[in-house]
């Protein structure tokens, strides 16, 4: 029988019980065993930050694609299917290619112990190593320093804002978590910065400085902001005036900075940045749904998915909220048990007309309805439960048909939903 990369997967995760360990003795040996790939890929942007990272990395493709570039990108989690986390020179992955790559990787680590992400970032290493492109952009899974990814040389770093997250990995603090996004910084390599609280980078500033790597910070080197229906971004080779991002949100300018940061130093044009902006397609981040069994199901609905799932994320959902035409905005939301519920909730409150609280169907660490439910009650939004998207969407339909519907709280909620939408 034909192995598929699904079997395979699924193998990868029996290797080590743990989902999240992090160190970097198990790559760097897994790597050795397939002639280190790292050292063979084309040149590398290495993103990490808590918020916004997948985005700058999607206007970054953007750019050097508009640039005629051939551009690998790596990013995790995924949403509908794992070949996402892969593409080579601007292709996702086959399903043929993913199956050799991780057959190659699980034969060469020889049963020893290793996490799922760092075999199959190990995976997606060994893939780029491979295939002829320009660029490499690899977005940190967690932290940075301990990151499997966190093995190479980059061209540029990027630092995409800080913000409490993951606290049980990467420290209590701010300046704790932005130690551990500063570890992708290298010696003598360039890092660009977005905006951060000064904790933070109070913290980035000095890593930097101990390694001689030229800070390219938000407020200092370049500064961007939106100006009557287009993006002003300048920095000292002067001024752009740019079409708004694609990508939805007063957030995403800042994200769209310290792309345009990173692209000008690997000397992208006009032309270039305007296509960062025009271009950049990222799923999940106030994406609406135009096609599928939910717009079936509820033809009239204006309806939005949104992965985002801690405190920023929630003030920068309810900023876009805030900024659409005016209707009422009913929230279908599932989140799980290791986020702020409520720090993601307080700034929607203000946004939100009602919340139906759904369990993330087949995710272990889902937050009951009951439990997502009784936070939104807290801080002031009327809420109930549903035992599906579906019955959720019908039943705010069935009061409004034309509402405003968005599905949020957690990319595993909206994977699921972009798997079953169709």
């Amino acid at each position: 029988m034909t192995q598929t990369s699904d079997a395979i997967l699924a193998r990868m995760m029996a290797l080590h019980p743990k989902i999240i360990d992090l160190t970097l003795d198990r790559v760097w040996q897994l790597l050795a065993a397939l002639d280190n790939p790292q050292e063979k890929l084309p040149p590398v942007i290495h993103l990490a930050g808590t918020n916004g990272k997948g985005s700058t990395q999607a206007m970054i493709r953007a750019g050097l694609e508009g640039m005629g570039k051939r551009v690998h990108a790596y990013t995790s989690p995924h949403l509908a299917r794992f070949h996402e986390r892969i593409r080579l020179a601007g292709e996702l992955i086959s399903e043929a290619h993913l199956t050799e790559i991780l057959d190659e990787c699980y034969a060469a680590n020889n049963g020893e112990n290793i996490t799922y992400f760092e075999i199959t970032t190990v995976a997606g290493l060994l893939a780029f190593s491979r295939t002829p492109a320009d660029f490499t952009l690899l977005e940190v899974g967690l932290g940075g320093r301990l990151d499997a990814t966190n093995v190479i040389t980059p061209e540029v770093s990027v630092i995409t804002p800080v913000s409490i997250d993951h606290e049980q990995f990467l420290g209590d603090t701010l300046a704790k978590i932005a130690a551990e996004k500063a570890g992708i910084i290298k010696r003598g390599v360039p890092v660009v910065v977005g905006p951060q609280p000064e904790e933070a980078m109070e913290v980035i500033e000095a890593v930097a400085a101990r390694l001689g790597a030229p800070l390219i910070a938000y407020g200092q080197h370049w500064h961007v902001h939106e100006e009557h229906g287009r993006l002003v971004f300048q920095d000292e080779n002067g001024l752009l005036d740019l079409p708004l991002p694609a990508l939805l949100g007063a957030h995403q300018i800042q994200n769209a900075g310290a792309a345009l940061a990173a692209l000008r130093h690997l000397g992208a044009d006009e032309a270039a940045c305007e296509a960062a902006m025009k271009n950049a397609e990222w799923p999940a981040r106030m994406q609406r749904l135009k096609t599928g069994l939910l717009i079936e199901a509820a033809p009239e609905a204006e309806l939005w998915l949104d992965g985002g799932h801690n405190a920023a994320a929630g003030i920068a959902l309810a900023d876009v909220l805030a900024k659409l035409p005016k209707r009422p905005t009913h929230l279908i939301c599932g989140m799980l048990n290791t986020k702020d519920v409520s720090g993601y909730m307080q700034p929607l409150a203000a946004q939100a007309a009602s919340l139906i609280a759904i369990s993330i169907p087949d995710e272990v660490n889902t937050l009951s309805a009951e439990e997502t439910e009784a936070a939104a009650k807290s801080v002031g939004i009327e809420a109930g439960t549903a035992d599906s998207t579906l019955a959720a969407l019908q039943a705010i339909t069935a009061r409004d048909p034309q509402a405003r519907v968005l599905i949020c709280g957690s990319l595993y909620l909206a994977g699921h939903i972009l798997r079953e939408n169709g």
